[in-house]
């Protein structure tokens, strides 16, 4: 479900009290008992601010209709998105004869970035980001931009450097990557390199590819059918994703990604944690946890997301 909103004006800018607003989808039947198939509007009237809003909105074609006495009536068409939050342009009255029309659909992209703001709003308990999976099965691709964007805005979040500085401290305690030493340069060595992989991997893995490719980063939460196509699914993904056609393809940004992103790290990781064995030998390692993590994405961390709108019209 999701949810119509926007404002209302008099022809000097004002906002406008008062004003009745309907919303009447295309097609719609007036329900079980009526004797015609008329639509079923809902109604509302804008308050001291001039604004209006209706919530628990059906994907669909809808008319909003706005009038008030001494107004010519205005008529705006919406497209409505699974799960949006579509607010409407500002509508104004006007005190002439000659109705308006205006075609406010969305675009693919204004979808894309409304969906995307609450993506970037997603995080595990309340506090781990969870950038990176929609809950829209039909979710439009991202822009090239908006690829770059969810790439820096996972890479900048404070949880990303409090997770490498807490798994920097594990691999100081454990001595890995003997190399870099102990102490607080030992300590900051490891930090760098923790980040510095967490960084090039979103950059490449999440950002560079998928523009170039065309491929979408995400996971596509799928939430419906057995237990057992749902595992298939999640295991997939770790060697598939969607184009931004819509397509399923071979992940070719994620896998090599993980590749470009491992013969980088031989650049700053110590002598013995090098080369071209050891960075085939993690890529194949991190496509495993992409499994992991999708079966968790899949079963669990949707449980422990609050705020995450129901998309669909049954419980997965």
């Amino acid at each position: 479900m999701g949810s119509v909103h926007g404002v209302v004006v008099n022809p000097d800018g004002a906002v406008y009290e008062g004003a009745h607003v309907t919303l009447t989808p295309f097609g719609a039947s007036a329900g079980s008992g009526a004797s015609n198939n008329s639509p079923t509007p809902s109604e509302a009237a804008t308050d001291s601010n001039g604004r209006f809003n209706f919530d628990g909105v059906p994907p669909g074609a809808f008319k909003l209709m706005v009038s008030s006495v001494g107004f010519t009536t205005q008529v705006v068409t919406v497209t409505l998105a699974a799960g949006e939050s579509y607010e409407a342009r500002q509508i104004v009255l006007q005190m002439n004869a000659a109705s308006s029309e205006v075609d406010v659909t969305a675009t693919r992209e204004e979808i894309a970035t409304e969906e995307l703001k609450q993506e970037e709003t997603q995080r595990v308990l309340g506090v781990i980001p969870n950038f990176y999976v929609t809950y829209v099965p039909d979710a439009p691709p991202l822009t090239r931009r908006q690829k770059y964007n969810l790439a820096w805005r996972s890479s900048i979040d404070p949880v990303t450097f409090l997770a490498v500085g807490f798994f920097a401290g594990i691999e100081q305690a454990d001595n890995s990557f003997a190399g870099y030493g102990q102490g607080s340069e030992g300590y900051a060595k490891r930090y760098g390199a923790g980040y510095a992989d967490s960084f090039i991997g979103a950059m490449i893995g999440g950002a560079i590819l998928p523009a170039w490719w065309k491929q979408d980063p995400r996971y596509f939460y799928k939430g419906t059918g057995t237990s057992r196509s749902r595992v298939r699914y999640a295991i997939a993904n770790a060697v598939v994703c969607k184009g931004d056609n819509g397509h399923w393809q071979a992940n070719y940004s994620g896998i090599i990604g993980g590749l470009a992103a491992g013969g980088i790290s031989n650049l700053y990781y110590p002598p013995s944690d090098r080369g071209a064995a050891l960075t085939f030998e993690n890529a194949l390692f991190n496509t495993g946890m992409s499994a992991v993590q999708n079966l968790f994405q899949e079963f669990v961390v949707r449980k422990l997301t609050p705020h995450v709108p129901n998309y669909r019209a049954g419980k997965p």
